[in-house]
């Protein structure tokens, strides 16, 4: 295991401090607050951490302030609901004694049932593709005058390898009306312990990269640009099957609709066999300032 993959699994072993009350620590990547996928899989390990004998299949979360990453972050859990089949978790992620998180996870007993599933979309394989990381660094390289925290913020590496089908540069974007689909690759960056719910709390992290972009494309807005807002609202994640978050799977996002300075992204997340692990829907801010605001 690598020292960034070393270092995530170190971020999602929280501290316990007491019955249902855990500590976790903050990694800077280059925004302007805590990286919403770092709250969401440290709230749903603190929500496991409460739980036995079933496994998450759902968490619906609302980002309600900006997080501090100077500072650590509480969780309290709420032992909403514990039933023979399903039991319920509420989760408040705190700093500042004030809740920037708000989510609630189901979880479910081991059960067979029917199955049926959508086609995974046919795309490269990811061997054939050029990695987020050199896709980056050629487009800062062309940029001389980036502000040095936009350069950073590009450039950081994270725990999780991304190769895109259809790559999409946010220091130029152009505007594409029927660019509301994206598909992306990506993987843990090394091989990690074989514990089913780490893997889905690495899926969690790693589900909140991307998604938010595909609302943006088509009208040419970029999380660098200054001169919009941009933030995650809310985010829902359901776990359909046991997944290896270290093998290859493909995110297959689209962006049904955009209006009200918010817009919604969805997506598929398969194994590399096709078999579909996840979905997941977000929805954003993504407002244009005025001058002066």
């Amino acid at each position: 295991m690598n020292r960034l993959l070393q270092d995530l699994v170190n971020l999602l072993d929280l501290e316990a401090l007491e019955d249902n009350m855990f500590r976790g620590q903050s990694r800077d990547l280059g925004g302007k607050s805590v990286f919403g996928g770092q709250v969401i899989s440290q709230a749903l390990v603190a929500a496991g951490r409460t739980v036995e004998e079933s496994t998450a299949h759902s968490l619906h979360a609302y980002f309600l302030r900006p997080g501090d990453m100077a500072l650590p972050i509480i969780y309290e859990v709420d032992r909403v609901r514990d039933g023979r089949s399903f039991t319920a978790r509420r989760v408040q992620a705190i700093q500042h004694g004030q809740p920037i998180l708000s989510m609630i996870v189901s979880f479910q007993r081991p059960e067979g049932g029917v199955e049926h599933q959508v086609s995974m979309p046919e795309v490269p394989p990811p061997e054939s593709l050029r990695s987020m990381q050199d896709l980056s660094e050629e487009w800062v390289s062309s940029q001389p005058g980036l502000p040095q925290r936009a350069r950073e913020a590009m450039l950081r590496a994270v725990a999780i390898e991304f190769r895109p089908v259809d790559p999409w540069n946010p220091l130029q974007p152009q505007a594409d009306s029927t660019g509301l689909t994206q598909n992306l690759w990506f993987r843990a960056s090394g091989t990690l312990p074989d514990d089913p719910k780490l893997h889905r709390c690495v899926l969690a992290y790693a589900s909140d990269f991307n998604l938010l972009s595909t609302a943006l494309r088509p009208h040419a807005m970029s999380f660098i640009d200054p001169r919009s807002a941009i933030a995650s609202i809310d985010h829902a994640l359901w776990f359909h099957r046991d997944v290896r978050t270290d093998d290859w799977l493909l995110y297959s996002m689209d962006s049904p609709s955009a209006q009200g300075a918010r817009g919604l992204s969805r997506g598929l997340i398969f194994e590399r066999g096709g078999r579909l692990v996840a979905s997941v829907v977000q929805e954003n801010l993504m407002r244009l300032l005025q001058p002066g605001s």
